[in-house]
């Protein structure tokens, strides 16, 4: 892939380019929305961007990018590439904005690193670059045509909100029927997220990415319509923070979704993307497998078990979830319901603030060790936050589940390679 030339370069730098990448992303952004501040308004999260999350999620993939390329240098590393590619395509990214980000990307680097960017240094760094782009512009090409849309042109469709229910305190589900009802729709695969785009009193139009939370699944009609027209349902948690108060914006589209959308409403929602789906032979196998979720982490979990249960999934299924109470715990009767529906389902609740009763195994954060043993060849899939799916993650590898067998899902920046 890179050139050996390009390669010893990139390897000697490595340190230099690492030691200061977290302010190179931060130049970098800062330039880049100077430029286009339309970009900023309407397409990146202006919450991550407050946070800095965003830039660190750019440094970690970056950084993890060309470690991959000069210690793999016959390899592509297909998973990272994959699960960047699926969230571009969800925001409508188009392939000449590519070359926006290398223009801003390394005139940051010039910036921060001066005369140690020599010719040789730009040059393989360039490489490392589009080596990355290019990789993106092709899967993000093959993703696009699989849902018959161009890149920034139609990736916006209407849909209506046809039944809005609240779960929670903080958490809705909303049920929504495309407005253009006689033209197709795509289906989705359990776990997989749509983006939600919506404007905000300031004109922004900012857009957030929700799982499918199944419930009603690819192929359900809406109630009563008699016009055939499939139903998506997602549920949004409502994340602390002002709706665009100034400096704060911060949960600023789930608090609108909450305040705001009603049943009848109508909101521009995405093709369905991500990765994080069952494995093409789960659903219908004797493959054990374990659903482990956190908080709004659950919403992809019920869509998989609502498939594995219509599937008629006959190996066993562990289900693992954590939340703060049972009132807290959202589509908690979905989660027990499509767990019973299959033959070896189990379920394991635990509840930081528990009702009486609840065992005492179960309380507090989760833990493996309150479980049997994990069957051999378990296929795995988490979705939480990231200190729960890390600590999940390590006790399924201590009890011999495969590392390649243990799939994840971040909601937000991927900050598991930034944070190493």
């Amino acid at each position: 892939m890179l050139s050996e030339q390009s390669a010893a370069t990139v390897r000697a730098t490595l340190p230099v380019v690492g030691a200061a990448i977290g302010e190179i992303t931060e130049r970098f952004y800062a330039r880049l929305f100077e430029a286009h501040p339309e970009l900023l308004r309407d397409l990146f999260n202006r919450g991550n961007q407050a946070a800095g999350t965003q830039r660190q999620a750019l440094a970690g993939s970056i950084a993890a990018f060309a470690v991959h390329l000069v210690e793999h240098p016959d390899e592509r590393p297909d998973v990272m590439l994959n699960r960047i590619a699926h969230k571009h395509t969800s925001l409508g990214v188009a392939p000449d904005q590519y070359g926006t980000v290398h223009q801003h990307l390394f005139a940051a680097i010039v910036e921060v690193l001066g005369d140690a960017v020599t010719p040789e240094v730009a040059a393989a760094w360039d490489d490392v670059y589009w080596l990355m782009a290019n990789a993106l512009i092709a899967i993000e090409a093959r993703l696009y045509a699989e849902q018959g849309v161009t890149a920034g042109a139609d990736t916006w469709r209407e849909w209506e909100v046809v039944e809005r229910v609240e779960e929670t305190d903080d958490v809705a589900t909303f049920r929504l029927r495309p407005v253009d009802g006689a033209q197709a729709v795509p289906g989705f695969r359990a776990g997989q997220y749509v983006s939600v785009q919506v404007e905000l009193a300031d004109g922004a139009r900012q857009i957030r990415q929700y799982s499918l939370s199944g419930g009603i699944g690819a192929a359900g009609m809406a109630a009563g319509s008699g016009s055939g027209s499939p139903i998506r349902q997602i549920s949004v948690k409502r994340v602390p923070g002002g709706v665009g108060a100034p400096g704060t914006p911060e949960g600023e589209v789930s608090n609108h979704l909450h305040a705001r959308v009603r049943e009848g409403d109508v909101l521009r929602v995405s093709p369905p993307y991500g990765d994080l789906v069952l494995h093409e032979t789960d659903a219908d196998a004797d493959v054990p497998l374990l659903l482990a979720s956190a908080g709004i982490g659950v919403t992809p979990m019920i869509a998989m078990l609502e498939q594995l249960a219509a599937a008629g999934h006959r190996g066993p299924v562990t289900v693992v979830h954590a939340d703060r109470s049972p009132a807290d715990h959202a589509l908690r009767a979905d989660h027990e319901a499509y767990t019973g529906k299959l033959p070896d389902g189990t379920a394991y609740f635990f509840y930081e603030r528990p009702a009486a009763g609840h065992p005492s195994e179960l309380t507090g954060f989760a833990d493996l060790a309150a479980l049997p043993a994990v069957a051999p060849g378990t296929r795995a899939y988490l979705c939480g936050p990231l200190p729960f799916m890390r600590t999940v993650r390590s006790q399924l590898i201590e009890r011999g589940v495969a590392a390649a067998d243990i799939h994840y899902e971040v909601f937000g920046p991927d900050l598991w390679l930034a944070q190493g």
